[in-house]
């Protein structure tokens, strides 16, 4: 038992050793490009693959061999993807998305690459670099990670200062800061492809070692080598001396549970677990341990989405209904296009318009696959046998509810995290069902009755294609579309405006999983068998890659992906799509918008130059001209454009904006605070006003008297103010973040009718404290509380509907959507359900002109920061938050956004500002609170804490100016 204890042990360690390899390379690319690279077992096998022709093929001696192959083309592998696909990534800003797509383009590119080259079977006479004894793969991992840890790693002593290499203090910078890096003269292009040149190292070694003792093929092994990333994440991307032990650890564990053969039912399933400990491993690692990456993963739209021409849909549909033409009648090829689209427009639903990373729709479709099977073959449990059509319906509702398995870890995981997620749920079902004999042995398939030839199976085809692209159409329009767009362009503004962002979510996915597994189900029956092949997690790298660099938020472009992705491979050599796909998907960062815009674009540069085509006020302008010129009036009095009606001194809105995002009549400096009684009444937004609306700027009425055109709330009488209630309250806050606080103990009124603004140096913690109180931040101590209730635990968008509106420091706008829309979300989303609320507020921020039907994409910020309070108002809010909202404004815009708060506040609406413009707070607040070190250490009237703060020492922590 002891000697087999031994064996076992140093059988582990050997693959433990080779694990290891992969969490060095993994982890040292990140560190130095912070690119999780998906590659990396694509290029392991390449590697092999070259080892393997230079010594078998060419006859080449063989370590010669290996330094060729390790020491040239692997490096230069990794020099190549660093130059013509990260850097111009890397230029462009490093957008996590883009990068995300391209590597798993770059894995799909070398998969489908080497399918061409050496064919898809497996081989198994790869030549043997290091013996089999466990300790000379052990030995070279231990080596290279001494290697990288003596470069990476700090020197000195315990007590001696931390000093680290030149190349490790660069790599440091690059990874924190690649522009500022730049700025301090590093040159971050050589540290990158440094970076990439070893981990293009490592991953060669890793393949070449692994290769003698596992099947080399195209697809399995770089899927094997991506299992063990778990290792890498384990170590947080960061520590080698981790990634290393857990390796072993896991190489150890999973060699001993061999000799476990435990009888009955639990038998298959504890034999799968020991041999796929890796596997294990990787669903712990990115479903428990805390994300790697959380910034999002899914490029924004830079603009509101054109409408498909109807021209292609008709060019669609005739090429979906030639097959029906054929003379023969053997469509075996055919039939899979429709079933295919189906999938794939699965991925419209979660990518492209929840804008969520799924890397595993092949595991949806595959269990659809395998439950229609079992189904009609009476073999799932506790259900009948049942007719193909109906186990295929049924099959997709018994999946979809397993959407949460990639759903639920959405809620809290954006960027790579999210995408491991995902990846890691279709590597599991793909070890643990589809491989297991005792759930797929011995399945067939048939069509449905009266349905079994081809042509008439492709027709119900297109029948339940009809219906999925009628449903994900559906989820373009209306409130559920605009929720989504707005969840996919900006999260945490989705949340501020009312949007259920998690369970909007899990919807997505639900309703991804139903889409999948019915088109893997249809896909199973067209082929009239289960294969699991066809559904292994390759497959969901590369239909993601597909919809991703062909539109993702196109339903169309789902269709053509389906159509390329067979056609390409409908021939004797497979690969080609892959081939195709991984190289469009590398190119992103040369052609960030896809193809189809790229094209287009290309196609407009060849375009002769046409005349320009005015606007509707321009050609307004020249009817009035050409109509002057026949009645022999003079030019001058018709030259000028019709003005706007300019706005009356009971309005409370800026001027209109034109569509380029000119301002009208510039507005006069902020106003001092009235009295009640003397105080302009505002429009309002929570009720229908009783006077006539005023017209809107585009209107070529001119203005009525303020007196009739004004909606007017009430006239205030001129008595003593009473003490307003207080409708958000914080009481006791304490936040902190490891050994820092930042809350200590604060105590914070907003009442009804006031503008309270909060002041401090940066640091005092003023941005901790909006969090808490607009509910993305819980606090670990203390309570919020609206109108009387305790609401310290309710999250964001649920604290909007009950009537807490906030804005943002950066602006949190939805680009996809126009500005109409963009209040829309906000009037849907809101405390009240309010018809006319977005007129109201369109009209009141001055919105209502030509410039509601623009995108919000590329309008200036002081418009979007209107765009941005518009849909907070919209809402009917009690307390608005607003972060810095005179951020990004000149002063004509900061003097016209104070006239719309002070309008709010006398409205009844409870205001609270955090702002560093002191001028704005001094004519604004009516209370302010100074916090310093997470305190406010001062609260009182406006003009005597800004004065008492204007006599401080300048270098005294609690002067804002400090912190501006």
């Amino acid at each position: 038992m002891a000697s087999l204890t031994y064996d076992l042990t140093l059988a582990g360690l050997s693959v433990g050793g080779a694990a290891a390899l992969t969490g060095i390379g993994l982890v040292v690319t990140y560190r130095a490009t912070g690119v999780l690279n998906f590659a990396h077992g694509a290029i392991a096998m390449v590697c092999a693959y070259l080892l393997r022709q230079f010594t078998v093929e060419w006859q080449w001696p063989l370590w010669p061999s290996a330094v060729v192959t390790l020491l040239v083309v692997a490096p230069a592998i990794g020099l190549a993807l660093e130059r013509f696909v990260f850097r111009p990534l890397a230029v462009l800003g490093g957008d996590p998305a883009q990068t995300l797509v391209a590597s798993i383009g770059v894995f799909v590119l070398l998969v489908g690459g080497a399918a061409l080259l050496w064919g898809q079977g497996a081989r198994d006479d790869a030549p043997t670099l290091v013996a089999a004894d466990p300790w000379g793969q052990l030995g070279v991992a231990v080596a290279v990670a001494a290697v990288v840890g003596a470069v990476l790693r700090p020197s000195g002593g315990r007590r001696a200062p931390r000093r680290w290499t030149r190349f490790g203090r660069e790599l440091r910078a690059v990874v924190d800061d690649r522009s500022l890096a730049v700025l301090g003269g590093i040159d971050a292009d050589r540290v990158a492809a440094a970076g990439w040149a070893f981990g293009s190292f490592t991953a060669g070694l890793t393949g070449v070692l692994l290769a003698p003792y596992v099947r080399l093929d195209p697809y399995g092994m770089p899927l094997l080598v991506m299992e063990v990333v778990a290792v890498a994440v384990a170590a947080r991307m960061r520590s080698l001396l981790v990634a290393v032990l857990v390796a072993l650890g896991i190489g150890v564990a999973q060699s001993q549970l061999t000799r476990f053969h435990p009888s009955g039912r639990a038998e298959p399933l504890i034999q799968a677990v020991g041999a796929n400990l890796f596997v294990v491993a990787l669903l712990v690692a990115a479903l428990v341990l805390p994300g790697v990456g959380a910034r999002d993963a899914l490029p924004r739209p830079a603009t509101a989405r054109a409408r498909t021409p109807a021209g292609a849909w008709i060019v669609a549909v005739l090429l979906f209904l030639i097959p029906l033409g054929f003379a023969g009648r053997d469509l075996h090829t055919s039939v899979q296009v429709p079933a295919l689209g189906v999938i794939l427009l699965s991925l419209v639903v979660v990518t492209g318009r929840g804008g969520q990373i799924s890397l595993g729709q092949a595991a949806y479709a595959g269990l659809g696959a395998l439950f229609t099977a079992l189904l009609a073959a009476g073999r799932f449990p506790l259900l009948p046998s049942l007719p193909e059509l109906a186990a295929l319906l049924v099959a997709a509702l018994l999946v979809a509810p397993l959407g949460l398995l990639t759903g639920w870890p959405a809620i809290g995981r954006h960027g790579l995290a999210l995408a491991l997620a995902t990846f890691a749920v279709g590597v599991g079902v793909s070890r643990f069902v589809f491989a297991q004999p005792y759930a797929t042995s011995g399945l067939t398939l048939d069509r449905p009755a009266g349905l079994d030839g081809d042509r008439a199976y492709y027709v119900l085809e297109l029948g339940l294609l009809a219906g999925a692209l009628l449903a994900t159409h559906a989820l373009r329009r209306g409130r559920t579309g605009r929720a989504l767009a707005a969840m996919r362009d900006d999260e945490s503004g989705a949340a501020a405006a009312g949007v259920p962002v998690p369970s909007l979510k899990l919807a997505a996915f639900v309703a991804g999983a139903a889409l999948a597994a019915l088109g893997g189900g249809m896909l199973a029956m067209g082929v009239r068998a289960f294969d699991p092949a066809a559904f292994d997690p390759v497959r969901g790298l590369l239909w993601f890659a597909a919809i991703v660099v062909l539109g993702a938020d196109s339903t169309l472009g789902a269709l053509a992906a389906a159509a390329l992705l067979v056609g390409l491979d409908a021939g004797t050599r497979g690969g080609v799509a892959a081939a195709v796909i991984g190289v469009l998907a590398a190119l992103i960062g040369r052609f960030p918008a896809g193809p189809y815009e790229a094209a287009r674009t290309a196609l407009t540069r060849l375009r002769p130059e046409r005349s320009p085509t005015p606007t509707p006020l321009g050609a307004r302008v020249w009817d009035r001209l050409r109509a002057a010129a026949g009645s022999g009036h003079p030019a001058s009095h018709t030259a000028a454009p019709p003005k706007a009606p300019r706005p009356t001194p009971h309005t409370a809105a800026p001027p209109a904006a034109e569509p380029g995002g000119g301002r009208g009549q510039k507005p006069g400096p902020t106003p001092r605070r009235a009295t009640p009684s003397t105080r302009p009444a505002p429009p309002s937004l929570s009720a229908p006003p009783s006077a006539p609306s005023p017209p809107t700027p585009s209107a070529p009425s001119s203005p009525r008297p303020p007196s009739t055109s004004t909606p007017t709330l009430r006239q205030e009488p001129s008595v003593p103010r009473q003490e307003p209630p207080t409708p958000l309250q914080a009481r006791a806050l304490r936040v902190s973040y490891g050994g820092f606080i930042a809350l200590d103990g604060v105590d914070l009124d907003v009442p009804a009718g006031r503008v309270s603004a909060v002041v401090g140096p940066n640091g005092a913690g003023k941005s901790t404290l909006f969090h808490c109180l607009a509910g993305t931040l819980r606090p670990s101590r203390g309570e919020v509380r609206l109108g009387g209730r305790d609401v310290t635990c309710v999250p964001a968008h649920a604290r909007t509907r009950l009537g807490v509106a906030r804005t943002f420091q950066q602006l949190a706008v939805f680009p996809s959507l126009t500005v109409a829309e963009n209040v829309r979300v906000g009037a849907e989303q809101g405390r009240i359900a309010d018809p006319g609320a977005v007129e109201r507020a369109l009209r009141l921020l001055g919105l209502d002109g030509p410039v509601r039907s623009l995108p919000a994409a590329g309008l200036p910020t002081g418009t979007l920061r209107r765009v941005e309070l518009a849909r907070a108002l919209a809402g009917s809010p009690r307390v608005l938050l607003l972060d810095e909202p005179a951020a990004g404004l000149d002063t004509d815009e900061v003097a016209a956004l104070a006239r719309v708060l002070r309008a709010l506040a006398d409205d009844g609406t409870a205001l609270l500002v955090v702002e560093h413009d002191l001028d704005l707070v001094a004519g604004l607040a009516d209370v302010v609170h100074v916090m310093a070190a997470g305190r406010i250490v001062t609260s009182g009237p406006a003009a005597e804490v800004l004065r008492a703060l204007g006599s401080t020492h300048p270098r005294d922590p609690l002067d804002p100016a400090a912190g501006r």
